[in-house]
């Protein structure tokens, strides 16, 4: 990988379906100085932003950069606009909704889900791995948020990749007939064993790379905002706005 393709790396996800498509002339002058840095550089499309002038380029793996017309100008970073005292984030805005499509588009069945036994007040997705001390942590209080009306889903990221014993066990629980009582044991740190099957373990630690996710527990909320790390169970009731 060369340094210009590193420097990308973190910008990720689309801007907005809403912008224009930029014309072939501009494309292709940005896709040409591009490339002239690194041949490997693939540019998916380019879209005017918000800004006059300024383009969206999106490029393979869903990296997403701007660029003057011309292509000489790049800029890296989160395009903010400002009214009076607000400040928005358009691109956090813009990434949170695809976000959010990518994780509701997902298979639900693929997950490990700990849903309320009454009302579904709201839902958070965690990408999680079942040797994080903080994972565990906050599985201990799963049942205290299902209580809440909090529905926990399950997504496997083992850290270490697919050569770790934590990407082994997340099969097992995975294969497993009973995945939640399996997910508790392997949180337990108890030994989980099961027949082998077709899994969406990878597939989930793919998703989650996709999403920026680098450590465990990730939390996302349904509106696509990402919460790293560990937090309480009232903490996380008082940011979904659930009443106890």
């Amino acid at each position: 990988m060369t340094l210009f393709r590193k420097s990308l790396i973190g910008l990720t996800l689309v801007l907005g379906s809403s912008m224009a498509a930029a014309g072939p002339d501009v494309k292709a002058k940005i896709t040409a100085n591009l490339q002239a840095l690194d041949k490997n550089v693939k540019v998916e499309k380019v879209e005017e932003s918000p800004v006059k002038g300024v383009y969206a380029v999106t490029l393979a793996g869903n990296q997403i950069i701007y660029s003057s017309a011309d292509g000489n100008y790049i800029f890296r970073g989160d395009l903010l606009k400002l009214e009076g005292k607000k400040v928005t984030n358009l691109t956090a805005k813009e990434r949170n909704k695809e976000v959010a499509k990518l994780l509701k588009d997902f298979p639900e069945e693929k997950m490990v889900v700990f849903s309320p036994k009454g009302e579904k007040k709201a839902h958070i997705t965690v990408f999680t791995d079942v040797d994080c001390g903080y994972c565990r942590k906050l599985h201990r209080e799963v049942p205290q948020l299902n209580e809440m009306g909090i529905e926990v889903r399950y997504m496997a990221f083992p850290r270490g990749g697919e050569q770790s014993p934590a990407f082994a066990t997340m099969q097992s629980v995975w294969c497993s007939k009973d995945r939640q009582q399996a997910m508790t044991k392997a949180k337990n740190g108890e030994k989980v064993t099961a027949d082998n099957c077709d899994n969406p373990v990878m597939e989930e630690f793919q998703l989650g790379v996709k999403l920026g996710v680098n450590g465990t527990p990730a939390l996302f909320l349904a509106d696509g905002s990402l919460i790293p790390g560990y937090r309480p169970a009232d903490q996380l009731a008082k940011m979904l706005g659930v009443n106890k």
